[in-house]
């Protein structure tokens, strides 16, 4: 113990909170898939809290907590129900059109690569053969092969099941002690660092809000605009793609390219010509230029302080500890993360180890 002896009681304080620090995060990592609804939760809590306290004003706060919750549900259900005349549409097309798709790349490539030499061409009866064995009238077969198997049907299924019912039962308790939370936390502070804890808690307070607010409007704004362009270029489900695109910019990068791979393949089988890849070209490039140096400048500011490559980091470094929650609460929780240094790094410039 020579080596405590030599510390100040600030060096042991310091070093006291860093070992429960690092405590905490090794405790997180293990129990990772297991705090993920909890945190999906807590974090659907901190957003609908303020709705249900101003309604709490004027009913039971158990009413208040039900009718938020149930407005949250609906309205994730409806996001997910856009996917749904988009899969119905698109199912009956592969069958369809994948075959006359790969007979014109056939007929396009194999002249070419049999000029240079290389004797390769699809298989195109065998193609329609997959295609029409998978995708026929009995496609859902597959489906009730997957979810049979004892590793996906047993141990994937439950747990998606699971977490669909545990993150309402969780949520409702949370917003229903939301005030008494926040209190015995508040009480677990030691009251010499209420000043600083208070203003660090304000200010991650006021840049999350900032950052859900102009997300929201960011998520509306592309909604309309993905919606129209796709109507003007003749897209049959121009508004489930297009409010779909819009909602899922929220996930950064992810949703986009998910909104586009959806477009790109729901036109290709709809049109099954060049039309439909220029048009996405088109649409999701300038939809891109309109987010990045107009929308989110505007809407979201420049507040969060993260550079596009900070982004990628951060979606992948919470999305591996956390998975698909991680990367959704992988900007709010980077942007608390620079709060945080950022304090640190001016102490530490007013230092004297700084100062010297």
């Amino acid at each position: 113990m020579p080596f405590f002896q030599t510390l100040t009681p600030a060096q042991r304080r310091l070093l006291g909170w860093g070992a429960m620090l690092f405590a905490l995060l090794a405790l997180l990592w293990l129990l990772a898939p297991v705090l993920s609804p909890f945190l999906a939760a807590a974090v659907l809590a901190y957003v609908l809290a303020p709705l249900v306290q101003r309604l709490a004003r004027h009913m039971p706060r158990v009413l208040a907590v039900i009718l938020v919750e149930m407005l949250a549900v609906l309205v994730l259900a409806s996001l997910l129900l856009l996917l749904v005349p988009v899969i119905a549409k698109e199912l009956p097309l592969l069958r369809e059109q994948i075959p006359v798709l790969a007979g014109k790349v056939n007929a396009l490539l194999a002249p070419w690569l049999a000029k240079l030499g290389v004797p390769i061409a699809l298989d195109v009866p065998g193609i329609k053969a997959f295609v029409l064995e998978h995708f026929g009238d009995q496609a859902g077969s597959w489906v009730s092969t997957l979810l049979g198997s004892v590793r996906i049907g047993g141990s994937l299924l439950l747990a998606l099941v699971g977490n669909l019912v545990l993150i309402p039962v969780v949520l409702f308790y949370l917003l229903l002690d939301w005030p008494q939370l926040l209190q015995r936390v508040w009480a677990l502070v030691p009251p010499r660092a209420k000043e600083s804890v208070g203003g660090f808690l304000a200010e991650c307070d006021d840049l999350l809000g900032h950052y859900l607010r102009g997300q929201l409007m960011l998520m509306g704004v592309l909604a309309l605009y993905y919606a129209v362009a796709l109507g003007i270029a003749g897209f049959d489900l121009a508004l489930p793609l297009g409010v779909f695109t819009g909602v899922a910019v929220f996930i950064p990068y992810v949703g986009f390219g998910l909104g586009l791979v959806l477009t790109l393949l729901a036109g290709v089988l709809e049109f099954a010509s060049w039309y439909p890849v220029i048009v996405v070209a088109v649409v999701f490039g300038l939809g891109q230029v309109l987010e990045s140096f107009v929308l989110t400048p505007r809407l979201v500011g420049e507040r969060i302080g993260l550079s596009p490559l900070m982004v990628i980091f951060a979606l992948l470094a919470f999305g591996h500890l956390l998975g698909f929650v991680g990367i959704l609460v992988a900007l709010p929780l980077s942007a608390v993360t620079l709060v945080a240094l950022g304090r640190a790094q001016r102490s530490y410039l007013q230092s004297s180890l700084y100062r010297g």
